[in-house]
């Protein structure tokens, strides 16, 4: 928190540019196991250099962890390299004041694409390890919820190592969410705290979850069946790297309530100005992470879909969900065993959030598959049939 953010988010624009551009000159091939273990260094004195430009900060060094594996997670995901430096690069980034309980600052790129978070250096390392598993589980598993890592970087500055990921961003700023979860499918103190509900847009969690949405959240079946197929396939990765205390985070745009809001806003137009543009490409929707491209051919994009999974609510509301697994950079080590069995001598074990691996998995599963998310039921309603009992139920 000491460095200037405006110093750390310049820093980190010119890091990018330099590596990603010298990246480009070297030729395309196949990812080798040694190029995960590649860091390149770069030093940036602020009156310049014959490979850097000179600049107003303090001098820094640039550091880019696996450069060639993080270019192939890149490309894999469908970004292009002049993409992802015009997004990252060519406009300040934002600072978001909702840094998580990890204190960690975040920052999103101008549109909306990327998402920076600072790491600690335990994460950084994790990841790298992560790094061999990771990319043979893409390969296999393309569609995924689990968080796209575009880069890993550390600033230098000052006697300070500040480790940087970059990642998708879940939450396009275009749509309103009007409700947001974090869920772990425990109950033993999941619950927001005061100083969390005071905020304008509070996180809640498992127990608030289940006294706000009783019944659920109800996805028409193909849809279900993908999500819980995905989220599956996800915790079994987690759990081979013997990774836990992972949430996922869900947030709701509702969109008969965005109706009613517009409404009453009068057809003023002041609203529609303040909207930010669109995200361009929406590199990574919550619709493509459970379906890959969408089904009946051509992309997912469509207006009213800003890339969030259909859904409805027990009042029958439409919503948009937007979902992804996070805080998968905590590892199952000696910290957390000890403290599972000291939870589990004061409390019941297994509601605590700290877990085994399996145990842990098998419990997200079960709550996101059978509390959180449910299939819209098919029967229709005896007051919608009619008195011939011909008439099909419409579905939206």
């Amino acid at each position: 928190r000491q460095t200037t953010s405006s110093a750390l988010k310049g820093a980190i624009q010119l890091g990018i540019t330099h590596t990603v551009g010298s990246l480009s000159t070297k030729p395309e091939r196949d990812v080798l196991m040694q190029d995960f273990y590649v860091v390149e260094s770069i030093f940036f004195p602020s009156e310049g250099s014959n490979l850097t430009p000179a600049h107003h900060y303090n001098d820094f060094r640039f550091k880019t962890y696996a450069p060639v594996a993080f270019r192939y997670f890149r490309e894999l995901f469908g970004i292009r390299p002049d993409d992802y430096l015009y997004s990252l690069c060519n406009d300040p980034l934002i600072e978001l004041s909702n840094s998580g309980a990890s204190g960690s600052l975040f920052y999103v790129s101008s549109d909306d694409e990327f998402i920076i978070k600072t790491v600690q250096h335990k994460e950084a390392e994790f990841l790298q390890k992560l790094l061999p598993g990771y990319y043979m589980n893409l390969n296999q598993n393309p569609r995924t919820l689990l968080p796209k890592f575009y880069g890993l970087y550390c600033v230098q500055a000052g006697g300070k190592n500040i480790r940087i990921v970059v990642m998708n961003n879940l939450l396009p700023r275009s749509v309103k969410m009007h409700l947001k979860y974090d869920l772990k499918g425990s109950t033993y103190k999941r619950r927001a705290s005061q100083k969390e509900r005071e905020k304008v847009f509070p996180t809640y969690k498992d127990l608030d979850f289940m006294q706000d949405i009783p019944d659920g959240l109800f996805l028409d079946s193909d849809m279900y069946n993908a999500l819980c197929k995905t989220l599956q396939r996800d915790c079994l990765v987690l759990q081979s790297f013997k990774i836990m205390d992972y949430s996922l985070l869900v947030a709701i745009h509702n969109i008969d309530q965005a109706q009613r809001e517009h409404a009453m806003a009068d057809g003023t137009s002041q609203t529609d100005t303040r909207r930010p543009a669109a995200q361009k490409a929406l590199y990574s929707t919550a619709m493509e992470s459970i379906q890959g491209e969408a089904r009946r051919g051509g992309t997912i994009e469509t207006d009213d879909q800003m890339g969030g999974i259909p859904a409805r609510n027990a009042k029958g509301e439409r919503l948009l969900l937007y979902i992804g697994i996070i805080d998968v950079l905590q590892s199952y080590r000696f910290i957390k065993k000890l403290e599972h069995s000291w939870k589990a001598l004061v409390h019941d074990g297994d509601t605590v959030s700290v877990h085994r691996p399996s145990f842990y998995a098998e419990r997200f599963q079960r709550f996101m598959c059978n509390t959180a998310f449910k299939k819209i039921p098919l029967k229709p309603s005896p007051s919608k049939k009619s008195r011939s009992g011909t008439t099909v139920p419409r579905r939206s």
